[in-house]
């Protein structure tokens, strides 16, 4: 996971690297999609093409097409606002799967997590500054963003029920190539050498991301794993010092801070709940017997 987080830092700095270059985020979202499925080909090395045989395919076309949605708007808002804030922002997504656990998996949330929830609304709200000269349309792209990876990453959730990660990975990148390819069409630009090197490196960095991400939750706990997944802050606040001269305003950091905390208690007591209901079970029987 701590690998995952690192190889998606590095993939949001060489896209600004390409966008830099006269690339459009779009035709950027585009290579992302392409390269990455390249790169994703061998994990059908073994089982071949049985591995893509599936009865959910409407699920995955739901997976690709909101995947697709949340990666265009994240590489806007990495093309347009400063890097380590529009990461930051990008951590308000897991508020947004507590939300839609809610309203369509049938979660039952309550009081504690829903004012974590709030409070980390607070947080983007400190970074967003709205009604000030800081603030910009490009922050609600980048919150909207956030709001499509939260059901993308509750589509998993369906998926991963019956399907190989693997499947996942390959289809969500084929998918998102078809989707993305109109935009990109409307927005091309030639790659000079260097871009296209740079087009092949998005799409390298964030398929590894994908599978060392999608391998690390099948194998650990969410809740253990998804604080290593804010390792990106810091790898992108360092690069993008030194590469853009880009420096981390108080702001952005006081917000981080903030969704952060808000993001691991509510990890936490997700992770208490499931702890309870797992030894559940095993309790009713003896409490029944000791009652009889």
């Amino acid at each position: 996971m701590a690998a995952s987080a690192v190889l998606f830092g590095l993939m949001a700095i060489v896209m600004r690297l390409g966008t830099e270059r006269g690339l459009h985020a779009f035709e950027m979202g585009f290579f992302r999609s392409a390269f990455g499925l390249l790169f994703a080909l061998p994990l059908l090395h073994g089982r071949g093409l049985a591995l893509l045989r599936t009865n959910h395919f409407h699920l995955y076309l739901l997976r690709g097409g909101l995947g697709a949605v949340s990666m265009l708007a994240s590489f806007w808002a990495l093309a347009h606002l400063p890097l380590a804030q529009a990461i930051a922002i990008s951590f308000s997504t897991p508020l947004f799967v507590t939300i839609g656990a809610v309203f369509l998996l049938g979660e039952i949330v309550r009081a504690r997590r829903w004012t974590a929830v709030a409070v980390g609304f607070v947080g983007v709200l400190v970074i967003m500054r709205p009604g000030s000269l800081h603030f910009s349309v490009d922050m609600l792209v980048a919150l909207g963003g956030a709001m499509a990876a939260a059901s993308a990453y509750i589509s998993i959730k369906f998926l991963s029920r019956s399907e190989p990660a693997d499947a996942i990975v390959i289809y969500m990148t084929a998918i998102m190539g078809v989707v993305t390819l109109p935009l990109a069409l409307a927005t091309w630009t030639r790659p000079d050498a260097t871009g296209w090197l740079l087009a092949a490196l998005v799409g390298l960095l964030g398929t590894a991301g994908q599978i060392t991400m999608t391998r690390a939750y099948h194998m650990g706990e969410v809740s253990a794993l998804a604080p290593l997944n804010y390792l990106q802050l810091p790898v992108v606040s360092i690069c993008a010092w030194f590469i853009f001269a880009q420096s981390v305003d108080t702001g952005t950091l006081a917000g981080a801070a903030i969704i952060i905390a808000a993001n691991l208690y509510i990890a936490h007591r997700e992770a208490k709940l499931a702890q309870r209901a797992m030894t559940a079970p095993e309790l009713a029987p003896s409490g029944s017997g000791q009652s009889a």
